[in-house]
């Protein structure tokens, strides 16, 4: 049965989504950019900034599940611009340990609220 993921930690939905969905022992955390979630407000400057506080609301968002970054199985990446590849992968490889998860990484045409990262992942609950 589908159950829907919530946590003041993350910042709350600005549309008809949940933050994240759990079904059949799995989660699906919603894609999550740079808001801080006790302002609700935008966090941008840099690409690895950016990269930082996203990672903190998915890592709120599957704490919230009974979940970690540990259990993360695919995580997709969308950036505004391929460029900042490199910056990003630097920032994201701190939030992992082999084996790494899956991953997809594009530069998306526009994100909303112009952020520079927005990333969702598919985790696992933890055992």
């Amino acid at each position: 049965m589908r159950k829907p993921v919530t946590t003041e930690k993350a910042p709350k939905p600005i549309g008809p989504y949940s933050q994240g969905i759990m079904e059949a022992g799995l989660i699906f955390a919603s894609g999550q950019g740079c808001i801080n979630p006790d302002t609700g407000l935008l966090e941008t400057g840099d690409v690895r900034s950016e990269t930082r506080r996203t990672f903190e609301n998915v890592r709120a968002i599957l704490e919230a599940a009974g979940s970690s970054l540990d259990h993360v199985l695919k995580c997709n990446v969308y950036l505004r611009d391929i460029n900042d590849f490199a910056a990003m992968n630097e920032v994201y490889a701190t939030f992992f340990s082999a084996p790494f998860p899956a991953r997809t990484t594009i530069q998306a045409g526009a994100l909303p609220g112009g952020i520079a990262v927005e990333i969702e992942c598919i985790a696992r609950k933890a055992r």
